[in-house]
């Protein structure tokens, strides 16, 4: 007879500290995992408190009320084997000196039948990069084996499974068929690809067993999870993946006998001595359940959701970012500062992708150095999204901050001081609006900009959420250009001519935008126009200026960045790649003596390997300099 045994993954979107929600939401999960007749049914790491909970931790009432909301899950699992991630109390032998909490480990609870059958603490705590676990959490030791009737299934959590030697081989050499994998992978660019083939299939192939990769899915503060949970076989094929951005029940048949599974290398003396530094590994017996015992039809035939190319990663990893942000923290409408520039109309477009245009106020600030252009692109931006679109000039304040400095400034010749008072103006401008209705301002610089400080504290930083804070220039341009190529994967509604113009009485000096906003309007096939893409980058902060004459191209700066800030390359490692050395020497001095402004930026979607904040922790005062 055949063996198989129905999986339910639950790929869902879950808040940090939000237990109460995150407990109903597994809940509902678990009656459909139920409902569809499976055996089993899987939550991700830490999915009581949502991921990362950092210093939360510390409380303990918090982690107390965490052992409350698993306990309440496991209750409900008449019939059903259910793994979820929680944070587990581990009591000491001894007692603990005065002050010191009570230890924890990030564990994976296995409950059955209203019971909680054992608890698995995760062995591998990543403490790189975005990861702070080691400041939390002790480590395992034992990497259990479950049998549930006749087929045996390892659990581990996240990192445990990166390992080639691990908590997966020694639950391999326990008796192990299938491997549980729970997770809260964040995203960046290339990674999902990067763990279904040299993670997942590998352990898989390696081990020759099944795994089933569950990862959670949502926004929280700088990081995305992009789900893209998987079932592989012994062979490293995908049996069954979950989308990318969205929640979702997956589930798959798995016939344990289907592929021949070959036993995996008997281990020297080496490798013993790995595995047993692993963990060591023992066998529970889930009592009184027979895979498959009930009656259930076949799974119907699905096809697994499309692969997505990179760029379009990108795109829905900024709009769930987004979205998440402003929705967890109780916005729900985000103001952005409209220049005519390429930054804040992808900003704008992205918003309103993620929140709906109804959800979204654009905003243009026209200065003595403004183009025209500036207002009419950004109108026609406004027309094109269908998003309330208002005019305020900054020419009466900007005249009052010149002629209130006027006697200090006397004798001196102008520099960025008078540019980046037009700049805060306009900061200052958004934060009111901000202030008056309780709408969040969207900031709209890239990370180009970020590394070199091209950007004015109190000015175009002021804000509350960067929405590409980690995206540099070239990308910008070319995610704008595949935003306008695929709007029909983005439908806004079918008239987007209802926009209003709202121009400030009190501040307008000059004549109302050119063309009827309102009325009919025939959207075009991309929602950026094209003369916002084809004009040279400029702050307009002064007569004829451009980003170039501050800045090398973004085509030649853009690597270098890259190369020093993701890729911590030295000076002579840049040079030797051919990167020009005047330019490399611009970029180093630039983002060295700017860690200051970042600092005081805030938060935005993490999309590459290393961003700025928690990615890249640099002292403010530093003196090293490479030479």
């Amino acid at each position: 007879m055949a063996r198989t045994i129905r999986l339910a993954l639950a790929q869902i979107n879950l808040t940090v500290g939000d237990l109460p929600g995150n407990t109903a939401r597994m809940l509902d999960y678990l009656q459909q995992a139920r409902e569809s007749g499976a055996d089993l049914v899987a939550f991700p790491e830490l999915a009581t408190t949502g991921y990362p909970p950092e210093d939360l931790l510390f409380k303990r009432s918090f982690v107390g009320a965490n052992v409350e909301a698993m306990e309440e899950v496991v209750a409900a699992s008449d019939g059903i084997v259910v793994v979820l991630g929680y944070v587990r109390p581990r009591p000491h032998p001894n007692p603990l000196p005065e002050g010191e909490g009570t230890k924890i480990a990030n564990s994976a609870a296995v409950g059955f039948d209203g019971k909680l059958i054992d608890t698995y603490d995760k062995i591998f705590l990543p403490n790189y990069g975005v990861f702070d676990e080691e400041r939390y959490f002790v480590k395992g030791n034992v990497c259990p084996v479950y049998e549930m009737g006749d087929v045996r299934i390892g659990v581990n959590v996240c990192e445990d499974i990166w390992y080639e030697t691990g908590p997966t081989s020694v639950q391999r050499q326990a008796g192990a068929e299938l491997i549980i994998n729970i997770n809260a992978s964040p995203y960046h660019a290339g990674k999902s690809k990067y763990r279904r083939d040299n993670i997942v299939a590998s352990r898989a192939t390696e081990n020759g067993l099944f795994v089933a990769y569950l990862n959670t899915v949502g926004g929280q503060d700088e990081l995305v999870f992009d789900g893209n949970s998987m079932v592989c076989d012994p062979r490293g094929q995908v049996l069954a993946r979950g989308p990318a951005f969205q929640e979702a029940l997956i589930l798959a048949d798995i016939e344990i006998d289907s592929v021949p599974q070959h036993q995996p290398h008997t281990p020297n003396a080496e490798c013993e001595a790995t595995l047993a530094a692993v963990g060591s590994p023992k066998t529970i017996k889930i009592p009184s359940h027979t895979v498959g015992a009930h009656s259930r039809a076949p799974l119907p035939e699905r096809e697994h959701p499309v692969e997505t190319e990179e760029i379009e990663e990108i795109y829905r990893a900024l709009v769930l970012g987004t979205r998440d942000y402003l929705h967890k923290t109780g916005f729900r409408k985000a103001i952005v500062g409209l220049s005519g520039g390429i930054d804040s109309a992808l900003t704008a477009v992205v918003a309103a992708d993620a929140l709906g245009p109804e959800n979204v106020l654009g905003i243009t600030m026209p200065s003595r150095y403004s183009s025209g252009g500036s207002v009419d692109d950004s109108a026609e931006l406004a027309r094109n999204l269908g998003i309330e679109f208002w005019e305020i000039p900054v020419e009466p304040a900007h005249t009052a901050f010149t002629d209130m400095l006027a006697e200090r400034f006397a004798g001196t010749d102008p520099n960025v001081a008078e540019e980046n008072v037009q700049a805060r103006i306009r900061g200052n401008v958004l934060m009111t609006v901000s202030n008056k209705f309780g709408w969040i301002v969207l900031t709209t610089g890239n990370k180009s900009e970020m590394a070199m400080g091209y950007a004015t504290l109190y000015g175009d930083m002021a804000g509350g959420f960067a929405v590409l804070k980690d995206v540099e220039k070239m990308t910008v341009y070319a995610l704008s250009r595949w935003r306008n190529a695929n709007a029909h994967k983005f439908p806004l509604p079918a008239t987007s001519g209802e926009s209003d113009v709202i121009t400030s009485p009190s501040l307008s000096i000059s004549p109302p935008v050119e063309g009827n906003i309102g009325g009919e309007w025939e959207r075009p096939q991309g929602v950026i126009p094209q003369a916002i893409i084809d004009k040279p980058p400029s702050a307009e902060l002064r007569e004829g200026q451009l980003d170039e004459d501050s800045l090398p191209p973004y085509e030649i700066l853009d690597p270098v960045i890259q190369a020093y800030v993701e890729d911590d390359r030295s000076y002579a490692e840049m040079v030797d790649m051919g990167h020009d050395p005047a330019v490399v020497r611009q970029v180093i001095a630039a983002v060295d003596r700017n860690e200051y402004k970042r600092r005081q930026a805030p938060p935005g979607v993490k999309i590459t390997p290393r961003a700025f904040g928690r990615d890249r922790r640099l002292p403010i005062v530093n003196r090293y300099r490479q030479t």
